[in-house]
């Protein structure tokens, strides 16, 4: 993380990689309504675990390049560790080495699951990290890569990212609690719960400071699983009721980290205060659809 110097300015011409997942498509929508120029390219024009698809993209023209594209199934990264090494870390670090080649530089995103959750308090930004899953794994190989390649950078780790689309938990409870009359959802582990919108309008404003290096962003105050699915409840207007059980109780292949509240403090030293995650969720409930 280096100082960030007051330009202020918009990037003239953005090639957004990912376009059509959560935080690609919120990056769409932000750049249309700055009027900023821009390329949006998702599968099968990109593919991560297609390394043939980076090289026919053309990063000429462009100044500012956001990688939104990933490897996300935390489970599956446990059944196909070298499948979430290639997307997350090798063609990860190929866009860096294109990126520095045509003079552009680079927004990626990390994730909280780089620590291995015993922190106390939020996880500052310098903390040496230690991933307890092959997720975690594969992003942290995606960090160093970026860093090998000395590229002009901002990497962004974020946290339990929704939006009023796609495939989120979010999405996902609010589905259940119109089916079902009771859900049980962990409560051991605390982080802080991220809009997609949220996250991209943040992504531009570090952007535009001139900021370089590693950033923290999430939406503000934190939570654990079962309190933000207690929440999304309420909004919803569901009878459902929600217990809390532990993550002993409702095992997965991948481990997940304890405590994952990223410290945004920075962020905000820099940014202004951010979203309460409260606020978002209810901005983002109240204009989603359940299919």
């Amino acid at each position: 993380m280096s100082p960030a110097p007051a330009d202020n300015r918009a990037p003239k011409r953005v090639l957004v990689l990912g376009a059509t997942g959560m935080v690609g498509r919120a990056w769409r929508g932000l750049l249309i309504s700055h009027g900023i120029e821009h390329r949006a390219l998702a599968r099968p024009e990109f593919d991560l675990l297609n390394p043939e698809t980076i090289e026919a993209i053309d990063f000429d023209g462009f100044d500012l390049v956001v990688n939104a594209a990933a490897w996300t199934d935390v489970d599956g990264a446990e059944a196909d560790p070298e499948g979430a090494s290639q997307a997350n870390g090798a063609s990860v670090r190929r866009i860096a080495e294109r990126c520095d080649d045509a003079g552009a530089t680079l927004v990626h995103y990390s994730t909280d699951y780089i620590f291995d959750g015993t922190h106390n308090g939020p996880i500052p930004v310098d903390l040496d990290p230690d991933p307890i899953n092959a997720y975690g794994k594969s992003k942290l190989d995606g960090e160093r890569a970026i860093a090998a390649t000395g590229c002009d950078s901002i990497v962004i780790r974020t946290s339990w990212v929704y939006a009023p689309w796609g495939k989120n938990f979010v999405r996902t409870i609010a589905k259940l609690a119109g089916e079902r009359e009771t859900l049980r959802v962990v409560s051991d582990q605390t982080g802080r719960p991220t809009s997609a919108e949220h996250l991209a309008r943040s992504s531009l404003a570090l952007a535009m400071t001139g900021a370089r290096g590693v950033w923290h962003a999430t939406d503000s105050g934190a939570c654990s699983w079962f309190e933000f699915a207690r929440e999304i409840v309420s909004l919803v207007g569901s009878a459902c009721a929600v217990e809390p059980c532990t993550s002993e109780e409702f095992p997965r292949p991948a481990k997940r980290p304890t405590n994952s509240v990223l410290d945004i403090a920075p962020t905000e030293t820099l940014l202004g205060p951010l979203t309460p995650w409260q606020l978002a969720l209810a901005d983002v409930v109240r204009r989603m659809t359940i299919d």
